[in-house]
């Protein structure tokens, strides 16, 4: 296959792309060739390409579950985590259940360009069938995309009376990445107990690890720093990941200055939610109203590494989502007041090169001779254009192989201008 004529994210001129079998075996300056005649070619008349969307944090054993058995009426994050509870106890979902729910919400993130996933697993219930679920469904799904299963203690590892029994047996059954809910523990002690045992785990089974971190309004959650604390004391902060951290949000910003320091030492990864945090954060204020988002401006500038993910496809804690994120990053770019150009340009590397590294892909990702043949096209020549119009995924190749194809919408004007 030769993709013809195509724009290169983040550079100039136009490219050929030549793929051999699984491999991207040359990109050449574009030889202005037309496609026709060959039926190895596609001429992209200078659309983007670039690297396959990243999604860093998803739960997709929740997925499609809103409203079951009740919906969340005070749209917050505490109220969610009761209602979860409660549908475990009321709805007797088989392990197949849950397969076919969490692949209904691959299909619409594959149809979006993602090839690559990190989902949450809540491993509170005892039997562990959302697990034994989503361990098959990533087997079945690694021909389109990549999936890494985090095992979350969602009741707490120590609010849960087998919290830390049920988190070593995930491990051990196959999760990647060790999970945590600080932030939800009865008191602060246990919530820094929690966060250690999670690094302590990860050291002895060889796992990731990716805490939702403060996901809380009050400025008194300091979990983030204990974790950064404790990553950068075993020297393994370039697999630990911080989600949500939204306390940050209103900590004072004298606290925060000495926060950035560790977080700079500490070489962690954060992950912030712009369209789930939006929607459950400042549900306790009255007027202001907080946005509920981490410090993502500044941590970009502080050279710290930070991605967008969704959260939820129609689960108690939020009630839409359809695996868009593009629709995420322009939510997050007005949000976090980054609308400037130079973000703007460069933000599709928020679910992209940032969270490959949030994952720890390290190997064959990007638009580069010799590396895996797994790209997608976006239907605009310019990055500017992306993001203001909300540019569709009209090609998703994977391993060389057309694997999503959408023709974008035409649109006839009968207007006398």
């Amino acid at each position: 296959m030769i993709l013809q004529n195509a724009k290169i994210y983040g550079q100039a001129g136009k490219w050929d792309i030549a793929i051999n079998g699984e491999e991207i075996k040359s990109i050449t300056p574009a030889a202005n060739n037309s496609g026709d005649g060959d039926d190895n070619a596609v001429d992209l008349n200078g659309k983007i390409v670039l690297p396959p969307f990243v999604e860093p944090h998803i739960h997709l054993d929740y997925a499609l579950t809103a409203g079951t058995p009740r919906w969340n009426k005070s749209g917050s994050v505490f109220e969610g985590i009761e209602i979860w509870s409660e549908r475990k106890q009321i709805v007797k979902e088989t392990k197949e259940d849950i397969k076919q729910r969490a692949l209904k919400a691959i299909k619409m993130q594959i149809k979006h360009g993602i090839q690559h996933v990190r989902t949450h697993v809540d491993v509170s219930d005892p039997t562990l069938k959302g697990l034994e679920a989503l361990l098959e469904v990533k087997e079945e799904v690694k021909p389109w995309m990549d999936v890494q299963l985090v095992a979350l203690p969602q009741e707490g590892l120590y609010t849960h009376p087998k919290g830390e029994e049920l988190l070593e047996k995930a491990l051990k059954m196959g999760a990647d990445v060790v999970g945590g809910i600080p932030h939800y523990e009865l008191t602060r002690e246990d919530g820094v107990r929690s966060v250690i045992k999670a690094l302590e785990l990860a050291e002895k089974y060889e796992k990731l690890v990716d805490i939702h971190c403060d996901e809380i309004d009050d400025e008194q959650s300091r979990y983030l720093e204990v974790l950064a604390a404790e990553a950068l004391k075993l020297g393994i902060g370039d697999r630990v990941t911080a989600s949500h951290t939204t306390a940050m949000a209103s900590y004072n910003d004298a606290y925060t200055y000495k926060l950035f320091q560790t977080l700079k030492k500490a070489n962690i990864h954060f992950v912030a939610l712009p369209k789930a945090n939006l929607h459950l954060q400042g549900r306790f204020d009255n007027y202001p109203k907080r946005r509920g988002l981490t410090r993502v401006k500044e941590l970009l500038e502080a050279g710290v590494n930070v991605s967008f993910g969704l959260d939820s496809i129609m689960d108690p804690w939020y009630p839409l989502g359809d695996g868009n994120l593009i629709h995420v990053v322009e939510i997050g770019l007005h949000a976090c007041h980054m609308t400037d150009y130079d973000n703007i340009v460069t933000a599709l590397e928020l679910i992209t090169t940032n969270g490959a590294k949030t994952l720890g892909i390290k190997e064959g990702y990007g638009v580069k001779e010799g590396n895996k043949a797994n790209l997608i096209v976006i239907d605009t020549d310019s990055e500017y254009e992306a993001i203001r119009t909300q540019a569709p995924v009209i090609y998703s190749i994977r391993n060389g192989e057309i694997i999503v194809e959408t023709k974008p919408a035409e649109t006839t004007m009968n207007v006398p201008f």
